[in-house]
This record gives C-alpha cells, sequence and structure tokens, in this order.
C-alpha cells in the first residue's frame, strides 16, 4: 500500500480501495464571477441562434412560372391563387348560401379543371356532392342535421383492384364571421392541388384515393359523420389523413396518430420533408388543455379508420375571427403543407399495410420531431423497454459514481449517502419551486387583475415566468453550497452530486410517468440519455478528478437536451398563449403558461442551471436574475402589458342580440324582452370593455341559472359557461330577420296511461336549439334524436339540448317526445322546452340599434355575433 502526499493510505488493489488522485485539482478554486453572465447568455443565444430560425424556417413556396422546372412538385402559388378566390367569400356558414351554392359551385369548378388534365389513360375519377341528413352525441349535446353537403372526389388506377381506400379530409365552412382561410380554406387548396398533381403524373398507386372537402365541420363535424356513416365508399376507408387548423400559416403539426397504428408513422418518417410532431401535443390534446377538436374525433369514433392529424397552429390570435382572411397565409407554409401532404398521399395510397390495416394494429406509438430536421417514432412496448433501462441504468451509475468518490477522497460511503441524501431533497425542493415560483406569479397577477399581460407581447413570458422558474430551481442547491460547513468533500464533488441528485430525480419521474401509461415520459428519457453519456465519459476519463472539467462534457451534452426541449416548450407557448385568449372567464390562463414555463425550465435546464456554481458569487447571478424579474414586471404594468392589440391580438367578445319570450302553460306569455348575451372569451371579462361600450346595467345570469331553463338564454352548441353569461338589456325589442317557429301538431296519451307522446314541427335559421327540462316525477323516454343520451341518464342529466342544423334542404324539422308520469296524470305541466334560433348568415340584417352598439366595440376586440331568440314553453 502507497501513501499520498498527506499521508493517507491511496490506492493499491485491496478491500480498502482508495484511488490515487492529485488532491490539489479536485479541491480547485472556482471560476471567476464575471464568467457566470457570459455562461448564462450562452444558452440564452443558443435558443436565439438555433431554436428560434429552425422553428419559423419554411421552404420557399414554388410559383407557377418554375413549374417546368421542378415537375412533380407541389406549387404552392396555384392553392394560392384559389385560396384567394375563397377567402373573398367571406363567411361560409353552414345553411348560408355561400356554404352550400357558392363555394361548392367554386370546387367542382376547380376539380373540373383538374378533370380536363387528368392522365385518363392511367386514372378513374369520380366526383360527387353528398347530402347527408343524421343524429348523434357528441360532447354533452345531441347534434342533430339535415342536408350537409360534401363534396367528394375519388381518384383511382385502372390497373388497381385495392378495395381499401386512402381517406384525405379538410372542411370549407366557417365560423360566424369568419372568412376562414386558415381555418381551413388554406387546407382546401392544398387538396385540391395535391388532387392535380396525382392526377397528371400518370404514376400508379395501390390504393384508391378519396378526397373528401366536407361543409360542416364547424357544427361541429357534422359533415364528416355524415360521410363515414352513410356514404357507400366510407366502409373502404382504411387510412385517414386529417387537414385542419388552429391558426394561419406556420407549419403543420402532426398532434394525433393511429390509434394503434404505428406504421402510420413510419410512413410519416420515411416520406414527409418537413417534420412537426410530438407526443405530448396528442396526449394534451386528449387530456381536453387545447380548447379545439378536429373531424379525426368522428372517423376514429365513428368509422374506426385510423390515421394522422396535422393542424395548423401559427399565429392563433386570428383563428375564428374577421383577421383570418389571405394576407395571414403565406405562399411559403403553403408549399409546406403541400409538400408534406403530396408526399403522404404517395407514400400511404401505395402502403401495403393498407390492404390489411387491422393485421399491423400493434398499439401506440412515441413519436415527435427533433427541430424539424428528422422525425423519430418508436412503439410504447419500446419507450417501456428504453424508459426503464435508462432510469435504472442512470440511478446504477450514479451509485458507481459515488463510490469512485468515495474512494477518492477516502471518505466513507455512508458519508456520501448522507450528502447525496441532502442534495435528492434539495433538489426535489428546487424542482418544486421552479413550478412554484411561475404559479405563484400566476396567482398574484390574477388576483391583481393583471392577467394574460403577456398575449400580446409572448416575450414577457421570459421575465414573468421562466427567470422565476429558474430562481427556484437553483436556490435550494446555491444556498446550500455558499453556506455549507463540511471541508471533507471538495466542492466540485458536491455540485457533481447535485447532478446527480437531479438525475436520479428525473429517473424517479421517468419511472412514474411510464407506470402511469404517459407516452411523454420520452422527455425524461432524452435529458437522462445525454447525462448519462456525459457521467460515463467522465468516469471512463476520470474528469471527475480534475477539478471542474467533468463540467464542460456536461455543459456540451447538454446543448442537445437544452435545444430540444426548448424548441418544444417555446413550441407550446406559442400555441397556447392565442389559446387563452378562449378559455372562458372562470379559467385563469396565466397557470397554465406559468406551469408550461416551469416544466419546460425543469427539463431544459434542471443539469445546466445549477452549474452557475461552479463560478464565484453566484448568489449574484440569482440577483440578476431577479432584477431581470422586476424589471419585466414594471414594464407589464405599462401600456405594454395591456393584453390586446387590434387586428393582430384581439380580445374575444361574443355576443348575441336577443329578443325572447317565455310562455306559461296556459299558452300566456310572461316576460318579452330583449338585450345583449354575452359570451366573453377570457379571465379580464368585461373590464376591457366599459372604458368603450355603456355596460352600465350589465347584470350576471347566475341567479337566473336556478330558475330558469337554461339561464333564460339561448346559449349556442356547448352551454356549460352559461352561469358565467352577462345580459344586458334593452328596451327597443331585437328585430329578427325572420321568424323561429315551434309548431305544436298533437298530444297523444299511450297505453296504459302513464306515457305521453308531443309531436312538433319547427321552422326558422339553418342553426336552431333544442333544450328539454322534465318536471318532477318525469321522465324522457324517447325522442326523434339519437337516444344516446337518454340511454345514459346517470350520465346526462336534464336540461338535455338537441343542436339542429340544415344546410341545403330547409324542410320544417318535424320531431317527437315520449315521456312518463309517475302519477299518469298529463293535464298538468309535465315539461319545460326551450327553442332558440341563431341568424349567423353575414346575410341576416341586424337592426340599426344592434349595428350602433357593435359599433361601439373598441378596435382591440373582436366579436362573433348574430340575432338570436329564445323561447321557453311549459307543456
Amino acid at each position: 500500500m502507497g501513501a499520498t502526499r498527506d499521508g493517507k493510505p491511496s490506492l493499491s488493489g485491496s478491500e480498502n480501495l482508495i484511488i490515487e488522485v492529485d488532491e490539489d485539482k479536485i479541491r480547485c478554486k472556482q471560476y471567476s464571477w464575471y464568467f457566470a453572465p457570459t455562461y448564462l447568455l450562452f444558452w440564452v443565444g443558443l435558443f436565439f441562434a438555433v431554436i428560434y430560425p429552425l422553428f419559423q424556417a419554411l421552404p420557399t413556396g414554388i410559383k407557377i412560372s418554375e413549374e417546368a422546372d421542378k415537375p412533380g412538385q407541389f406549387v404552392a402559388e396555384r392553392a394560392q391563387e384559389i385560396l384567394l378566390k375563397i377567402s373573398r367569400l367571406g363567411p361560409r356558414v353552414v345553411g348560408d348560401v355561400d356554404n352550400e351554392v357558392t363555394v361548392v359551385n367554386l370546387l367542382l369548378a376547380e376539380i373540373e379543371k383538374v378533370r380536363q388534365v387528368l392522365r385518363d389513360d392511367v386514372y378513374e375519377m369520380e366526383v360527387e356532392v353528398q347530402r347527408a341528413s343524421g343524429s348523434y352525441l357528441i360532447k354533452g349535446l345531441t347534434n342533430h342535421y339535415q342536408g350537409v353537403q360534401n363534396v367528394i372526389v375519388r381518384l383511382s388506377t385502372k390497373s388497381s383492384n385495392s378495395t381499401s381506400y386512402l381517406l384525405v379530409n379538410s372542411h370549407y365552412d366557417t365560423k360566424p364571421g369568419s372568412p376562414g382561410a386558415g381555418d381551413d380554406a388554406a387546407m382546401v387548396v392544398v387538396m385540391l392541388e395535391v388532387l392535380r398533381l396525382v392526377a397528371v403524373s400518370g404514376n400508379p398507386f395501390l390504393h384508391p384515393i378519396i378526397f373528401l372537402f366536407n361543409g360542416a365541420e364547424e357544427q361541429p363535424m357534422q359533415g364528416s359523420h355524415g360521410f363515414i356513416t352513410q356514404h357507400r365508399w366510407a366502409a373502404n376507408c382504411k387510412a385517414l389523413l386529417n387537414l385542419d387548423s388552429a391558426g394561419a400559416g406556420g407549419r403543420d403539426l402532426l398532434f394525433q396518430g393511429g390509434p394503434n397504428h404505428p406504421w402510420l408513422m413510419e410512413h410519416y418518417r420515411n416520406s414527409a420533408p418537413h417534420p412537426f410532431a410530438t407526443t405530448t401535443a396528442e396526449e394534451m390534446f386528449e387530456a381536453g388543455i387545447i380548447p379545439s377538436d378536429t373531424d379525426f374525433r368522428i372517423f376514429r369514433d365513428f368509422g374506426v379508420v385510423p390515421g394522422l392529424d396535422m393542424a395548423g397552429v401559427y399565429n392563433g390570435f386570428v383563428y375564428h375571427t374577421k383577421f383570418d382572411r389571405y394576407a395571414v397565409i403565406s405562399l411559403d407554409s403553403l408549399q409546406n403543407s403541400g409538400d408534406n401532404l403530396l408526399a403522404l398521399v404517395w407514400s400511404i395510397s401505395s402502403a401495403e399495410e393498407m390492404y390489411d390495416t387491422e393485421a399491423h394494429a400493434a398499439g401506440h406509438a412515441v413519436f415527435f420531431d427533433f427541430i424539424g430536421l428528422f422525425f423519430v417514432h418508436y412503439q410504447e412496448s419500446t419507450s417501456f423497454a428504453l424508459n426503464l433501462s435508462f432510469s435504472f441504468g442512470a440511478i446504477l451509475l450514479v451509485c458507481l459514481s459515488l463510490w469512485r468518490m468515495s474512494r477518492v477522497t477516502g471518505q466513507s460511503m455512508g458519508t456520501y449517502a448522507g450528502v447525496f441524501g441532502l442534495l435528492f431533497l434539495l433538489a426535489l425542493a428546487g424542482v418544486f419551486l421552479a413550478m412554484a415560483f411561475p404559479l405563484l406569479m400566476a396567482t398574484f397577477y390574477d388576483w391583481g387583475n393583471r392577467t394574460l399581460t403577456y398575449f400580446s407581447n409572448s416575450w414577457l413570458v421570459i421575465g414573468l415566468y421562466i427567470c422565476p422558474s429558474v430562481i427556484g430551481l437553483v436556490l435550494p442547491m446555491t444556498l446550500y453550497l455558499t453556506h455549507k460547513k463540511c471541508k471533507k468533500i471538495p466542492h466540485t464533488y458536491y455540485l457533481h452530486i447535485v447532478g446527480h441528485a437531479n438525475c436520479v430525480l428525473l429517473a424517479i419521474l421517468c419511472l412514474g410517468a411510464t407506470a402511469l401509461k404517459y407516452r411523454s415520459a420520452y422527455l425524461f428519457l432524452i435529458s437522462l440519455t445525454f447525462y448519462v453519456a456525459a457521467l460515463i465519459i467522465n468516469l471512463l476519463t476520470r474528469l471527475h478528478c480534475r477539478g471542474y472539467l467533468w463540467s464542460l462534457v456536461l455543459i456540451v451534452f447538454q446543448i442537445i437536451p437544452f435545444i430540444y426541449h426548448a424548441y418544444l416548450f417555446h413550441m407550446f407557448i406559442l400555441i397556447l398563449i392565442p389559446m387563452t385568449g378562449r378559455f372562458g372567464v372562470s379559467t385563469n390562463p396565466d397557470i397554465l403558461i406559468g406551469a408550461l414555463c416551469g416544466f419546460g425550465t425543469v427539463l431544459a435546464l434542471s443539469f445546466a442551471a445549477p452549474l452557475i456554481n461552479v463560478f464565484r458569487r453566484p448568489n449574484c447571478m440569482l440577483g440578476g436574475l431577479a432584477l431581470v424579474m422586476f424589471i419585466f414586471c414594471m414594464i407589464t404594468v405599462s401600456d405594454v402589458g395591456f393584453p390586446y392589440r387590434p387586428k393582430t391580438n384581439v380580445m374575444r367578445a361574443d355576443f348575441m342580440q336577443v329578443h325572447r319570450k317565455f310562455f306559461e302553460y296556459n299558452g300566456s306569455v310572461s316576460l318579452e324582452d330583449s338585450g345583449y348575451y354575452f359570451h366573453l372569451g377570457d379571465r379580464n371579462k368585461e373590464a376591457p370593455l366599459r372604458d368603450h361600450m355603456n355596460l352600465t346595467n350589465l347584470v350576471r345570469l347566475g341567479e337566473d341559472c336556478d330558475s330558469e331553463l337554461m339561464c333564460g338564454i339561448p346559449c349556442y352548441r356547448y352551454c356549460s359557461a352559461r352561469k358565467h353569461a352577462l345580459w344586458l338589456a334593452r328596451e327597443e325589442p331585437v328585430e329578427l330577420p325572420y321568424p323561429t317557429v315551434l309548431e305544436f301538431l298533437s298530444k297523444t296519451v299511450l297505453s296504459g296511461g302513464y306515457q305521453v307522446r308531443y309531436e312538433f314541427r319547427l321552422t326558422g335559421p339553418p342553426n336552431m336549439g333544442l333544450f328539454f327540462k322534465p318536471l318532477d316525477g318525469v321522465k324522457l323516454l324517447r325522442w326523434t334524436f339519437a337516444p344516446a343520451m337518454l340511454d345514459n341518464p346517470a350520465t346526462y342529466r336534464p336540461p338535455l339540448e338537441v343542436m339542429l342544423t340544415y344546410g341545403i334542404d330547409n324542410t320544417p324539422i318535424e320531431f317527437f317526445v315520449e315521456l312518463s308520469k309517475d302519477d299518469g296524470n298529463f293535464d298538468e305541466p309535465v315539461f319545460e322546452m326551450g327553442v332558440s334560433g341563431h341568424y349567423v348568415s353575414p346575410h341576416d340584417k341586424r337592426d340599426a340599434l344592434s349595428q350602433a352598439f357593435l359599433a361601439t366595440l373598441p378596435d382591440f376586440a373582436f366579436s362573433m355575433e348574430w340575432p338570436s331568440s329564445y323561447e321557453r314553453h311549459i307543456f
């Protein structure tokens, strides 16, 4: 056995193994404090030099003049020309002439142009306009429709005998008041150009392709339901490419896949030239965090068609507003969408898996792109194996590293285990504070009525949420390392054990997420993988024992996970900030944004941020971050922090001009009045409007909700937020374009005497609603509409909502309801029924007083508005 310079035993080969090193190298001094700002700015610079430009990157749009030099490639300019034609039509709502006639004729004309250049020696093309009627349950309401239209093209190779079809879907209808250039005309024109390119190519493919231009997605999803449940080609559709949008322009995010068909991900990986995807978005969507839905749900639930769901997610501020215009859709964004769709159509239409898709159903997939450069996917079973292997492997390597440290310094393993245990608790406290500080900021701003200060200036989240999160992440460790008294273990080892503690914590989180079957556990796996790689190199090269050199290896290996996590959470923040403007008044959206910033900080900087302790005076860096946070807070209380901007970042202040009547059992009218029913989009409620509009008598309808059916208002579609509705009465009655008329046809007591049948006829605008509330002792048994709500009375409790829509067919809607009553007495009130009419067409005239009131709306607000009627009847 040898000896070190201070006489301590050194490494030999016995059971008292100690590793001989130069202790001066271990106990080297920290670097000068003035390098610390450069270290932090390195990560900031990495974001702006790499992540931001790659996130914004789009392919250059191909022009018609370049087509000859680029045969077979998507021509964005041709699609853009059709987009201009569609956008000029303005809003296209179901039942309106622009949606049912004008745009249908436009689509048929464009499809006829394709027929003129079709390689009819190779292909067959069939075109038809479907008119569908149906009824189904979706999200707590019964959706009943008649005469909605779909324009459908079937393109097949003459030499093919395949009965498996590829379905490609988008929708051409819009929300009221919106031209819908992004949602979803851009995808419609992309489909048209892809149809043309395939039709003129002459290249054979195995499986027929259905191009479904559906005319009733916003209602919601009636067009896709009509196709998949009724059309003769529906049963043959074995795979789906669904195209939608929650914004305008930019890249298309693949956010749903399958389910249980990972072979589709393989085709996406091999063919899509501009990958943009993440499993985490799929799980957030399934959890209801994203307040949107697509036709993918209908094809999955009613047709059991697996597929890929892709949507534009950039610039969600204009989504469902009048600012979703042609001008906001760039040529390059159309090229991005077209390149991906064209490649996927070619790939899947010739896929062998299409012959028997069920044979390739192999569970969920984990999928993601790396900053748009390449795409990664693997099956959930593989994810399970990877997560467990790397998590337990990381823990084992940490134990090995601790053992090595104990032998180098001659301290017992128990000493290092105790230090590790303490630092693990501090790491846990750091993660807790990294999440808690942004959430506290979000709560304080909500208490101060300063919600959504970042809405127009998203960079404010850096100071409001990211800086507090970084402070919280490193605060416990930094305070401990700067005030610890123990000198037995070198500072460099303490700092290394900090990384180990974070590694074990992330491994535990990865194992927990895997056990709960969250495929987003791959986020922890990425962080673990690169920390383990750095740790292995440091162990093999003995950089543990050479001062802070090991930290350079760690920094290099943290660049990739930092880039990915910062890229991912930058994407989520840009997607979700516009959505916070429509989260409703009851939810504090800052909580979600703060939580995203906190979680992203933990994943991106868990290993990099504590390394500020390599430098002297790390507390000064925390003070600097606190100063940045303070400066940003001061900025938010200025005009910069006002959430809204005209045209680009508008407040959503939807309202209806309502005329309502309450009829009693004897037919008398107990109330007839008019007013404005407000449905506000975000947490700021009506406060920003009060300086511009006369809202003196504005009242909340919460109390009326206990005594009146549906709070006495014609709520539209999903009515769960009706208790937060606002009502502003007006003296003059609202002038409706034409009446909504309910005719009571008959009342028949059925055999046995305990059941009764009522029959009605309803005429009115293309969008109407019915609400049913049986009185005490009465049960609603049957009706004309889909029976799902009545079959599940424990889940769907009165009042029950039925949404009525008609497209090209305006035939009066006749319906019946059958009820039972315990005592069999039907000569007294049995049930209440509400009837609403919604005049959403831009051609339905608003009365002069409503137009004058609308004119007082400030320029930073947008209102999806229309006249409505509401009648409450008792039968």
